[in-house]
């Protein structure tokens, strides 16, 4: 019995999880290994006997498709859909019944067309909305990139035909065909041919132009994405996106370097550096790429969704050469800052990393519709339930009268006609008697209602972006009401809510903070123009000091007079006092009092001028300096540092040019050594020497993270120390950025000892990382401070309060990055997601085994959860806070240079938890049960949730895992390639057409251009659309069943034979005339209350988490309400006439003359009840409300008016006796009044003397029309003694009110910071726990251009190890930092605006 209940269970569970999309979606699998064959004909065993190639070895298109269906396809896929819906099911089956003579009612044709209607117009729909998703896939598969061709040149892999979509099916579009030989006479003049100036070529020198001679040579064709192929060249030129994953094979920069932005695959904003396979560096021309000599073949691994590995080898005159993700740009990436690279295509279409990491368009149905489903499985076991009774009556009063003799059952005796054969037709008829239950005309109606919310938000300005003429778009129509029950947010962070620009916002200086100036309006304005010029001109033909080959004509970096804007800094930094600090400093003479202050200003900003990888480059066009970075962080760096007078003017080799305010001359330093940045290091460092004559000293300039660089300072300072850290506090309580900044002056014996050790620890072959590291840490000791900065990485415009008004209203936000740890914890808190009292709790991949840290946090922070009782875990601790943890090592506190900053008491501040976790983390705990459902219920507890450095798979993941495991209604948004997969997991996907291209919004339900819309489109019209479409379908459940109450009450009287009551007519147009404008009226004009009210007060955002407006509960009060309502409209009309006649002849009154009472009483009762749950009474609700009632008085005037002449009817000329009667007139006033009064009663009283927050609200806005809820909210915030808590700076808020001096308040900063209630970070991995000052730094770590650095740097040394320019020096110096002469200024350069 159990087994066969197990398996009735697992059956159940088969049908419950079906998904439409599982039988059209295509299963190939794991694709097979592969090998990539140039030059050279395919092996013979890649063909069968037949000389066809082997299915494993035809590779899939570059063709990617986001819609779902085809021409094929669409008719079967979209009717499964459609009959997912249990009603659908049973209106096709009532549909056919009525084709047999038995149960026909009219003609059969005319009783198919409502639900044909049904359907077609729900696949009309379906189809617009796809054929939208084919017109986005043809935008980006008919993108074009360059593809070699002509020559001698064959691609001779095999690949498969590409789909013939939905609109590629409908309307046929003439195709370029590629061509892999040579290109014929025609194309000469063809635009899309290009060529390499061969007849000129030096080593990297490429020019692309239209050739004039001989066309059958090689040259790049440019081709639609779709149409690339495994097997091609292709060349990709700067700032242009990757169609496929190609292996690099030369590049236009030094020793074959590209710089690659992947924030479209990872979200982390700094360029990552690429090089060539060493193997192909030979390949720089169309030409070099075609010849018969340079044949090689690429032996790939099956391709997977892993991001971060690539296996592959390289097979040249029979060499082998390794490749890995280093040597491979993949799809949905951009090259940046290289002039072009050629590459040979391994993996394309759904074979491309980005593409495997997304799922398949999901075909998804709201929550509400979901429901409708149990609601219409009610109806129907009460419809069979009546078809039951009506057909057993039927059948024992046949067999107790036909003895008797009745005369209506005169024959009934016969095989075809007996009581037991009539109680079955019986039963068959009342289901179509009855059938209105489960009325058709809902669905048809939903969907109506919901493409006009569609169109209202569609229309709506407060959510149009201006700037870029963009609305908001619904591109799933069905999905409104679930916009209004969201419970869990999951959003990406770079474009969604980040513009990807940094801003130079403060400095800490020697003790003195530097805010700038307030930023204006215009200034805003004005730089944000030069922004567009500046990337308007961004192309290839920069002279870098990086590129090989310069142009002559192009004035150098030593030269330029103008500095502009970097790519991804915003604005230029400019301070007054700072300006005024400086003109005093340049003029201070050495043993003056403003000498110490100038060596500060000095030194800072040298090291922000000289420590990092920043090329410069100069603009043809303007002679302006920029520079090029590889990450926004550091080229905000150098910009300010330029900004205030010191201009990094690029490198020669190894040696660093530099120009200050303190001197004339342009000032050299020879780099020594990087000491490179990691995330376990959290800090960089350069050792320069200074050449010059006077001054030759080396120096270490490091910037890192607060607590890495003050646990390596020199004693004493301590006030300094002090007065940093409050500065450190500030900015990151800002939200902001920060770095601190150290130096020391390193002795030439000194530098010559750790060099020495330096080359030794980087040359072993045993342990060189951690050798490397333990020589690093010696140097970077014992050193001075010169203060911090505070970048701010500019948010979207509202993004802070946008989220701080969604957790407001209920909805917790997670967010999910492929940045590191630090970005990911600076967004939250600038964001409002991390306030300045929350407790971060931190989980990472490491030795400590991810189910023990998550164990511990949940120990320590958590121990009356029950949840590890909940999941069986035994601990050897007690569970108390208090208790120091049984674990691998017990929790530690950092030295931070505050004394009890954190205190003992973490976890029991008001801040809350925030979890923050790492892909690594992620990977073990979603690849077990027990442990992801511990991490569930971890992240639970938390107020947020951060998810760095994870893959865009394991975004879907974690989506699937919270609306799974919870059950809760769930949105994505993003606006990158890397967020398809989470966008189509969740049950809302919200698309932002940023600058990361349309991957994003071509798979959302919902596009916008702005996070901040995301406000208005979830709290006001999710609400209203939710509340709306919520109360709509059960008003359409409740006018029915008065409708099928008055029809079962007949059966009473009539021998239960399923008879009508009404007129047919009257009952075939109850939901398509008299009953269909108020449940309309509600769907299309109710308002719960007005949008600036649901705005102001986003708390009113739980009515739909909790699901207030649908439910099961709902749906029996008005099922309840529809049967009280019909017996009234029954009994009392009934008796009425039959009390005594209501004919003055004294006859008897027919069946229609009182029935027809009835529908008049019984739609004007529905109305009026429509129109009592209507919340705001408009004009358009006053004409839904009585539209019907008028309809039907008109209808019933001429349709008992026809003649038989004209039309046979069965009222002709029951005007005659309907309308003179008193009873018509007197019943319906009483009948109506009885039926409406409870539900009437009940509202009174609700809303005298229990109202909600809706209620008073709706009051107030009656009586005080005027006054601004946004008003109101703040005064009842600041009636409340929490309220008080600080919220953080807008996006655009102006600093000018804290531009005041940090000395002043200095006593007051130290106590906040003292505060043991500010937040703290606990890192469970290790153990450590710190205060968060808003350390945060993104660049490439151990990337190919720092590795070749390092050798270059590691080659100078190693030919001149004796150091004749270090022995030489003058041994004895002072240690401090550029002694300030006074020098004549130079003349300060320009700063281009």
């Amino acid at each position: 019995m159990a087994k066969h209940r197990s398996g009735f269970t697992a059956l159940y569970n088969k049908v419950l999880n079906f998904n439409v999309e599982s039988l059209f979606a295509r299963h190939p699998g794991p694709g097979a290994p592969r090998v990539v064959f140039f030059n050279q004909n395919l092996p013979a065993s890649y063909f069968d006997p037949k000389g066809k190639p082997k299915k494993e070895h035809v590779y899939p298109t570059n063709q990617v498709i986001s819609s779902k269906y085809t021409i094929i396809t669409f008719l079967p896929r979209n009717l499964l859909e459609q009959f997912r819906r249990i009603a659908n099911i049973f209106f096709a089956f009532i549909a056919i019944l009525q084709f047999f003579p038995e149960f026909s009612t009219i003609s059969p044709g005319l009783v198919i067309i409502p639900i044909l209607i049904v359907l077609s117009i729900t696949a009309i729909k379906d189809g617009y909305e796809d054929v939208k998703r084919h017109q986005s896939d043809r935008h980006v598969n008919h993108s074009q990139a360059r593809v070699l061709a002509g020559g001698t040149w064959v691609n001779p892999n095999m690949n498969g035909r590409k789909s013939r979509t939905f609109v590629r099916g409908i309307v046929p579009r003439r195709s370029l065909k590629r061509k892999d030989v040579e290109a014929s006479p025609a194309t000469k003049q063809d635009p899309d041919i290009e060529y390499d100036r061969a007849d000129s070529m030096e080593e990297g020198e490429h020019h692309v132009f239209g050739h004039t001679g001989e066309n059958l040579g090689p040259h790049w064709h440019r081709t639609r994405w779709e149409d690339i192929r495994v097997g091609d060249f292709v060349k990709i030129m700067d700032n242009e996106p990757i169609p496929a994953d190609i292996l690099i094979c030369a590049t236009s920069e030094e020793e074959n370097v590209a710089f690659v932005e992947t924030k479209n695959l990872d979200g982390e904003t700094n360029l990552k550096s690429r090089n060539a396979c060493p193997a192909l560096t030979d390949l720089h021309t169309a030409s070099d790429c075609v010849s018969k000599r340079n044949a090689f073949s690429v032996e790939c691994d099956r391709p997977d969704t892993n991001m971060y590995r690539f296996n592959a080898t390289v097979t040249r005159n029979e060499e082998k050469f390794p490749v890995d993700v280093q040597t491979v740009l993949l799809r949905g990436t951009v090259l940046r800052n290289t002039d072009w690279i050629i590459g040979v295509v391994l993996f394309t279409g759904v074979d491309s990393k980005i593409v495997l990491n997304s799922g398949g368009t999901p075909s998804k149905r709201s929550r509400v519709e979901r429901q409708i489903n149990p609601q219409v499985l009610i109806n129907l076991a009460l419809l069979a339930i009546m078809a039951v009774v009506c057909g057993i009556a039927d059948s024992k009063i046949e067999g107790t009268k036909y003895p008797e003799g009745a005369p209506w059952l005169y024959g009934a005796d016969e095989s075809s006609d007996n009581p037991r054969i009539n109680g079955l037709i019986t039963w068959a008829f009342a289901l179509i008697t009855f059938q209105n239950i489960v009325p058709i005309s809902l669905y048809i109606s939903i969907e109506f209602v919901k493409t006009c919310q569609a169109l209202f938000i569609y229309f709506d300005y407060d959510i149009f972006y201006a700037k870029k003429n963009q609305p908001t778009i619904a591109r799933s129509y069905n999905l409104s009401d679930d916009l209004g029950q969201i419970e869990y947010i999951f959003s990406d962070k770079t474009g969604t809510l980040t513009q990807n620009s940094m801003v130079f916002r403060e400095c800490s200086i020697a003790g003195t903070v530097y805010h700038g100036d307030p930023e204006e309006e215009e200034d805003f304005k004005k730089e944000n123009s030069t922004e567009i010029v500046r990337d308007a001109s961004n192309d290839s033909s920069y002279a870098s000091t990086s590129a090989r080959g310069d142009d002559p004509t192009v004035p150098s970096a030593a030269d330029a007079t103008i500095v502009k804007l970097s790519s991804g800094v915003l604005k230029h930094f400019r301070d007054e006092r700072l300006s005024q600090d400086l003109a005093r400093a340049v003029e201070a003479e050495p043993d003056s009092e403003n000498a110490a202050q100038a060596r500060s200003l000095n030194g800072f900003f040298s090291v922000l001028a000289l420590c990092h990888t920043v090329l410069t480059a100069v603009d043809p066009a303007t002679g302006a300096i920029e520079y090029k970075a590889q990450s926004p962080d550091e080229a905000a760096l150098v910009q300010a540092a330029a900004d205030a007078g010191f201009i990094f003017r690029g490198r020669e080799k190894e040696k660093l040019l530099l120009q200050t305010p303190f001197s004339k001359e342009t000032e050299r330093y020879e780099l020594l050594n990087i000491l490179e940045f990691t995330s376990a290091r959290k800090r960089m460092s350069v050792i320069v020497k200074k050449l010059d004559d006077q001054d030759g000293r080396l120096f270490l300039l490091t910037k890192g993270a607060d607590n890495v660089i003050f646990e390596r300072l020199k004693a004493g300072a301590d006030d300094l120390k002090r007065t940093t850290e409050a500065h450190l506090e500030d900015f990151a309580n800002a939200g902001l950025r920060t770095l601190t900044l150290a130096y020391k002056v390193i002795q030439d014996d000194e530098y010559e000892a750790w060099s020495e050790c330096y080359h030794e620890a980087s040359t072993a072959l045993d342990d060189r990382e951690g050798k490397v590291e333990a020589v690093c840490d010696e140097m970077e000791r014992e050193l001075r401070l010169l203060g911090a900065t505070a970048i701010e990485d500019r948010l979207q415009d509202g993004v802070p309060e946008t989220i701080a008004d969604l957790k407001v209203a209920g909805i917790k936000i997670w967010v999910a990055t492929g940045d590191k740890l630090e970005t990911a914890i600076a967004i939250g808190r600038s964001t409002n997601l991390i306030a300045e009292e929350s407790n971060i709790i931190i989980i990472r991949g490491s030795d400590h085994p991810v189910q023990q840290q998550m164990i511990q946090a949940v120990e320590e922070f958590f121990p009356d959860s029950g949840i590890l009782d909940e999941h069986g875990i035994v601990t050897r601790a007690p569970k108390s806070p208090s208790t120091e943890l049984a674990s691998a090592f017990p929790m530690r506190r950092l030295s931070t240079g505050v004394r009890d900053i954190v205190g003992d008491n973490n976890g029991d501040r008001t801040g809350g938890f925030v979890l923050v976790i790492d892909g690594a983390a992620l990977d073990h705990a979603l690849h077990d049960d027990d442990h992801k459902a511990l991490l569930l219920r971890l992240a639970t507890q938390c107020e947020g949730v951060i998810c760095c450095r994870v893959s865009p798979l394991q975004k879907a993941l974690v989506v699937k895992m919270v609306k799974d495991g919870l059950g809760v209604m769930t949105l994505a948004i993003g606006d990158g390639a890397n967020d398809v997969s989470m966008i189509q997991a969740a049950d809302v996907g919200v698309g932002i057409s940023g600058e990361e291209g349309l991957q994003a919004v071509n798979s959302s339900d919902y596009a916008i251009a702005q996070f901040r819309f995301l406000k208005k489109l979830l709290l006001v019209h999710g609400h209203w659309s939710y509340a709306r479409n919520g109360i709509m379908i059960v008003n359409f459940f409740y006018k029915n069943i008065v409708c099928i109450g008055v029809l079962w009450w007949f059966q009473i009287y009539c021998g239960w034979s399923s008879a009508y009551v009404f007129e047919y007519t009257y009952l075939l147009f109850w939901n398509s005339f008299w009953t269909i404008a108020p449940v309309l009226g509600i769907g299309l004009f109710d308002r719960i209350v007005d949008a600036d009210v649901l705005m102001a007060f986003p708390e009113l955002y739980r009515y739909g988490r909790e699901r207030t407006w649908f439910s099961i509960k709902s749906f029996f009060i008005h099922m309840l309400d529809g049967v009280i309502q019909s017996v009234p409209i029954y009994f009392i009309i009934t008796y009425t006439y039959f009390t005594t006649t209501s004919r003055s002849d004294g006859y008897s009154v027919a069946l229609y003359e009182y029935s027809t009472t009835m529908v008049f009483a019984a739609v004007i009762a529905v109305s009026l009840f429509n129109g009592l749950n209507t919340n705001v009474w408009t004009a358009w609700v006053f004409f839904a409300i009585f539209i019907g009632i008028i309809i039907l008085w008109l209808f019933t005037v001429i349709y008992d008016a026809i003649s038989p002449g004209w039309i046979v009817t069965n009222v002709y000329g029951n005007n005659h006796y309907l309308f003179t009667s008193a009873y018509f007139w007197l019943s319906q006033p009483l009948v109506i009044a009885i039926a409406i009064l409870p539900r009437y009663l009940y509202r009174a009283w609700q809303l005298g003397y229990a109202p909600g927050d809706l209620e008073i609200l709706r009051y107030i806005r009656k009586t005080q029309p005027d006054l601004d809820m946004a008003t109101l909210r703040s005064e009842s915030l600041r009636s409340k003694p929490y309220a008080s808590s600080r919220r953080r700076p807008s996006s655009h808020m102006s600093r000018a009110s804290i531009a005041c001096s940090s000395v002043d308040n200095l006593s007051l900063d130290l106590r906040r910071t003292q505060d043991p209630r500010c937040a703290s970070r606990t890192d469970m991995s290790t153990g450590i726990r710190s205060v968060h000052r808003g350390f945060d730094f993104a660049t490439e770590e151990g990337g190919v251009a720092m590795r070749r650095m390092q050798t270059n740097l590691s080659e100078r040394r190693q030919s001149s190890r004796n150091l004749p320019s270090l022995r030489q020096s003058s041994p004895k110096r002072s240690l401090r930092l550029f002694t300030s002469l006074r020098r004549k200024k130079s003349p300060t350069l320009k700063k281009e605006d």
